[in-house]
């Protein structure tokens, strides 16, 4: 398939043969850290099947809470593929959440962006009291960094003493949807250009937004390169902290493996994030 459509871009030039026996290295990572750390599993946060949290509960004293949402284009995969990256999260003193959602074409992607946010503050009851007031950090990948992008807009709607979200770690994600109309991915996405266009956060960023870090593999397609630059750009031209990482020698799933590890880079990333965004409480 030529590399200049958007069907390769998109779909076959992301794809690696690695990726089978990739997901079977972290299912059994999965499976790890499920006998490792201690979890609420298959909380109910609405009435849709999907609408489920699995919350692993840090070691030791939490610092901050983490909300983790799953890549799959809007349309597939599920939390537990990726409970694996809960293992040296917790193990920093973070409380972490992976949430489901309704998929496409069961709903809309705007729906899927309201059930997240409905889904971020139920999670938040689940925790102990102590830790409801905790900073939190909502990572997502692919599919998933797209809403937790569309999470931190949401929230500038709110007085900055109610906004939940202390920052962002988008990974991979599309935040200009336009493109996914001319793939196979719209079978199930269903947009048209005016549905793409209020899907897309890239032409609404505006406001005072929380630090964000946005990351991508180095060896994902131009495409997503170009979307996590753009998107970048666009926060930080808001007068908004905004990092642009690129990580090399990864690609669109092995991008994860940096939250494995007590060096991981992601686990820095956010560390790091959590550091700036909330001084007072690293220091208290």
């Amino acid at each position: 398939m030529p590399k200049n459509t958007a069907e390769y871009q998109y779909v076959t030039g992301q794809y690696r043969p690695s990726f089978t026996a990739l997901f079977e290295q972290y299912q059994v990572a999965n499976a790890q850290v499920l006998s490792e750390r201690t979890w609420n599993l298959e909380v109910r946060y609405g009435l849709h099947p999907r609408q489920t949290l699995d919350l692993c509960v840090a070691q030791g004293s939490a610092k901050a809470n983490l909300i983790y949402l799953h890549a799959g284009y809007w349309q597939s995969r599920d939390k537990a593929q990726f409970r694996f990256i809960a293992a040296a999260l917790s193990a920093r003193g973070y409380n972490v959440a992976l949430l489901n959602y309704p998929l496409c074409p069961d709903v809309a992607v705007d729906q899927i962006v309201a059930s997240v946010g409905h889904g971020l503050l139920f999670s938040l009851t689940t925790l102990p009291v102590r830790d409801r007031q905790l900073p939190l950090i909502v990572a997502g990948h692919s599919a998933g960094g797209h809403l937790a992008v569309e999470l931190a807009l949401a929230q500038t709607a709110l007085a900055p003493q109610q906004r939940p979200i202390a920052a962002i770690v988008p990974i991979s994600g599309v935040y200009d949807l336009a493109p996914l109309i001319e793939t196979s991915l719209n079978d199930k996405l269903r947009l048209d250009m005016r549905q793409a266009h209020a899907c897309s956060p890239l032409a609404r960023v505006s406001g005072d937004l929380v630090p964000a870090a946005f990351v991508v593999g180095g060896e994902e397609t131009p495409a997503f390169l170009e979307q996590n630059r753009s998107m970048a750009e666009a926060w930080a031209l808001t007068g908004s902290p905004a990092t642009c990482l690129e990580i090399a020698g990864r690609d669109h799933f092995t991008v994860l493996q940096a939250f494995e590890g007590p060096g991981g880079m992601l686990l820095e990333l956010i560390d790091n994030l959590y550091q700036a965004a909330c001084p007072a409480t690293e220091t208290a």
